[in-house]
Order: C-alpha cells, then sequence, then structure tokens
C-alpha cells in the first residue's frame, strides 16, 4: 500500500458540532489505526490559518483514500474539507511503524 498525506481544514462555526461528534471521530481514527490503515495523525493551528489535521494513511489509491476518508464523521456533517496527496518519504521511512 502506498501512502498518503491527508489534511483537513475545519469549517468555520464548526467547533460545537465537531465537539458533539469527538467521540464517533476518534473511533474511526482508531478503527484505522488498528486495522494499519492510519499511520499518524493529529491536530495543527497555524497562526492566520484555519484549524485542521494532517493524517498519513495507507492506501491503494487516493480514491480508495478519499472513499476511506469520506466515512469520517466529522467528513459526513460537514465539518470540514480535505485534500487527499500522494506521498513518498525519502527519508525516514523505515521509522513510520515505529510512531506512536
Amino acid at each position: 500500500m502506498a501512502l498518503f498525506a491527508v489534511t483537513y481544514t475545519y469549517a468555520p462555526d464548526s467547533e460545537s458540532g465537531r465537539d458533539d461528534h469527538r467521540p464517533a471521530h476518534l473511533e474511526f481514527l482508531q478503527r484505522l489505526f488498528d486495522s494499519g490503515r492510519l499511520v499518524v495523525s493529529g491536530p495543527t493551528d497555524s497562526a492566520g490559518q484555519a484549524p485542521g489535521a494532517l493524517l498519513i494513511i495507507r492506501g491503494a489509491s487516493s480514491a480508495d483514500v478519499d472513499t476511506t476518508m469520506a466515512e469520517d464523521p466529522f467528513a459526513q456533517r460537514g465539518y470540514l474539507t480535505r485534500t487527499v496527496t500522494s506521498w513518498e518519504p525519502k527519508f525516514g521511512a523505515d521509522r513510520l511503524g515505529e510512531i506512536r
């Protein structure tokens, strides 16, 4: 399986809804992690930019990853926009299994 960088940008005024659905969102991510598809993920919050998240996902294709990520409860409720980009690390790829 190839690696893909998935970026989330949270919709304006979605914080309350995300708080309400965070348990289901985290369960979804935990299932991906337990299956070996989610390598690493976490929130991003840069000054002057909308908050979001970065996820590294294993998948057969960008379409496969996009279909999978459409199942995220945050995505289903319109709390985010996402991009899926093929990612081929040149350094440290051997350590990806060590990330926890």
